[in-house]
């Protein structure tokens, strides 16, 4: 499930340079770079349908500011009601990435201690100067339950380093999407995968992007169909480690 209680982002590095958001917004007419408060949807975890159940029931995993960034200056006088809301929902995953970690600390509330039980934060790296500048950060912070987003990949990123502090519960690999798309490398891809293999990490290949390469031969994939082909890489993968 996902929730966006705000939209609109700016680009801060590398990989928000074919930011599918822009490209989703460029269709619609409208202004990716100006961020808005989601009026219709601001408080989702609370609404309930006509039965009077919460429309996201407990123990969903709840994708949160995925068309902007959760710690984004514009959204400071915003976030305060949201952890009000997120305070009232113990009993729902929420999944926040950000590019934006060295603001954390200053936007999390008075009674977040150690961190919270529900709240996931994921640190998006697309390549290993982003690694090594954010994912330090993460490790840093009080957080209860760390991911690492390795998407849009732009090139191998070694991740060996962080993960043997074993604080990170899970590496997720995707490419980027649409006609201007950079190349993902399935050996990257590979090796990513054995890192975290190596250190016992969770590892998820999420998709494959538009402009997929493997031994060698480069393919053009339907935005549609990243996911299904990345999942066939997984597939393979399995066979391969297996034989």
């Amino acid at each position: 499930m996902l929730w966006n209680p705000w939209h609109g982002c700016h680009k801060c590095s590398p990989g928000c340079m074919n930011c599918y958001v822009y490209h989703q917004d460029y269709f619609r007419d409208k202004n990716s770079s100006v961020v808005v408060r989601n009026k219709t949807n601001f408080d989702l975890p609370l609404k309930r349908n006509r039965q009077r159940e919460f429309k996201v029931p407990s123990g969903a995993v709840l994708a949160t500011c995925f068309t902007s960034d959760f710690f984004i200056e514009e959204a400071d006088d915003w976030r305060g009601e949201i952890w009000d809301i997120i305070r009232q929902r113990p009993d729902v995953y929420f999944l926040i990435p950000t590019k934006r970690i060295e603001r954390f600390a200053q936007c999390v509330p008075e009674d977040w201690g150690e961190g919270w039980d529900n709240i996931v934060i994921a640190v998006s790296c697309e390549n290993q100067a982003m690694a090594d500048k954010r994912v330090p950060l993460l490790l840093e912070a009080k957080i209860r339950h760390r991911l690492l987003f390795i998407s849009p990949i732009l090139e191998y990123v070694e991740l060996g380093r962080y993960l043997e502090s074993g604080l990170i519960e899970q590496v997720s690999v995707g490419g980027e999407s649409y006609e201007n798309a950079r190349t993902c490398d399935f050996d990257w891809v590979k090796r990513i995968r054995e890192t975290c293999l190596k250190y016992g990490v969770t590892f998820d290949f999420h998709q494959t992007g538009s402009n997929f390469v493997k031994d060698g031969k480069r393919y053009r994939i339907k935005h549609r169909d990243e996911r299904d082909q990345a999942k066939k890489g997984m597939e393979y993968l399995d066979r391969f480690y297996k034989t």
